[in-house]
């Protein structure tokens, strides 16, 4: 019987796979355009990270204006799509560290601090972005932040908990690279008469 733990060497994939999670769910906040969407019908505003859109109640076709034009859009982009990046970044260092087959451990913390800014970077942004746009954008109705925010918020949740995995994964390095002797128990006859 095999057990398989985050600190077992079989497993070493799963911190690289969780980034990967964490870049496609910045993806998905980088292109959605549901940072901010009306609550209900009729749907009058919505936004992405790079735009806002807004149309009439009768009208089919959006009027959208470039949230670039703003100093706090540019900031907010910036900060999440630095982040972002940095992420990659990470992504690539991590599936290299763990290809080697002599794990280099303070390198491994090394993308753990990494992973820190990431997440630091994104939080600025998706603090920035919700503060400002509700102060300087004129809201149409009851609106929400919604689904491709959401993700923004998620892929920095599991950045963060894959930062202190990184982190901490050199306190377990005798564990991940198999170098420590397995224990046995065993009890003696008097104990359990039944074996005899």
């Amino acid at each position: 019987m095999v057990v398989c733990g985050l600190a077992c060497w079989r497993c070493r994939w799963l911190l690289p796979l969780l980034l990967g999670l964490a870049i496609i769910m910045g993806i998905i906040a980088l292109a959605g355009r549901g940072w901010l969407e009306s609550e209900s019908e009729p749907y009058v505003q919505q936004a992405s990270l790079w735009e806002s859109c807004t149309r009439g109640e009768e009208d089919l076709n959006w009027s959208c204006e470039s949230l670039m034009d703003y100093g706090w859009g540019r900031a907010a982009a910036a900060t999440y799509l630095v982040g972002f990046v940095i992420l990659v970044i990470c992504f690539a260092l991590a599936v290299i560290a763990f290809s080697i087959e002599i794990l280099r451990f303070n390198f491994v913390r090394g993308i753990g601090g990494l992973l820190f800014v990431v997440a630091a970077f994104q939080i600025i942004g998706l603090v920035i972005y919700p503060v400002k746009f509700t102060e300087e954008i004129p809201l149409m109705g009851d609106n929400m932040f919604s689904w491709a925010y959401g993700f923004g918020w998620a892929s920095t949740v599991v950045v963060i908990g894959c930062a202190f995995f990184f982190c901490c994964l050199p306190n377990w390095e005798d564990e991940v690279l198999g170098n420590i002797k397995p224990t046995y128990y065993y009890s003696s006859p008097e104990r359990a008469p039944y074996l005899n």
